[in-house]
């Protein structure tokens, strides 16, 4: 198994995932045009993907479906409430296949198992993808880590998480009003590094190898302080073996195998 992040930040998100000959697409929150350029990047004709995972609704993580589902007539795999709310902003086309959160569902040779995360959105959700008893998990737009979404992370191969700010830094921060600033940071709204190392603690194992920042606030967090505390914590647990790396907003990803 190997994943790539086409871009990840408060501007769009969307990655890849490769399992085998399969190639899944986890949110589609950039252009149309953007994701066909930074697919192109990275070697894959959107024509091949095999499906469309949505996290959630939100038009930074489904702005670039409408245009590339009337290109593209690919599988949409959605819950059903995030599937309406989507439908409604005038998206059509593709082929949709609806699950419940928290339920199991197979994807030609690969696992995919939901589980709910607490974001203020319809129904969102995060997924472990298991092809091969390789397991990738992936952690967007969770509010807080809860008991269940802990246990379903654990015994992972790689992770792709949120890492949205640093509490020092959004306190700090002039540009947010306070309404703004406790929603970010409530129960309903991202994670931050600590949340995030709080999180690692739980789940670091010898074959956790390989662990991906997203969704950074360029204002309220940065790379080399989400990177140095993560690395920090990973020492600490004895697990200094795994990489670590911070996904960007403009630009894909190196290719990142399992």
């Amino acid at each position: 198994m190997r994943f790539v992040i086409l871009g990840s930040g408060s501007g769009g998100n969307a990655a890849v995932v490769e399992c085998g000959a399969q190639r899944l697409m986890i949110d589609a929150g950039l252009s149309a045009k953007q994701l066909t350029l930074r697919l192109a990047q990275v070697g894959i004709d959107p024509g091949t993907l095999d499906g469309i995972l949505l996290t959630h609704e939100h038009g930074d993580h489904v702005r670039g479906l409408k245009v590339l589902l009337k290109q593209y007539p690919l599988p949409v795999f959605a819950t059903a409430d995030t599937a309406q709310m989507v439908r409604e902003t005038g998206v059509a086309g593709g082929q949709w296949k609806l699950f419940e959160a928290g339920r199991t569902f197979a994807i030609g040779a690969t696992t995919i198992a939901s589980f709910p995360t607490q974001h203020d959105a319809a129904d969102p959700v995060g997924f472990v993808i298991d092809h091969q008893a390789t397991r990738l998990g992936v952690v967007s737009d969770a509010g807080f880590v809860t008991p269940n979404m802990t246990e379903t992370l654990r015994g992972l191969n790689g992770l792709f998480v949120e890492a949205n700010y640093d509490d020092a830094l959004l306190d700090a921060d002039t540009k947010r009003p306070w309404p703004t600033k406790q929603r970010i940071r409530s129960r309903h709204g991202h994670l931050s590094n600590l949340q995030v190392m709080d999180l690692v603690r739980e789940i670091a194992h010898p074959a956790l190898s390989r662990v991906v920042l997203g969704h950074l606030s360029a204002d309220c967090n940065g790379p080399h302080l989400a990177l140095s505390l993560l690395r920090e914590c990973l020492t600490a647990l004895g697990h200094p073996h795994t990489e670590i790396h911070c996904a960007c907003p403009d630009v894909p990803s190196e290719w990142f195998t399992l």
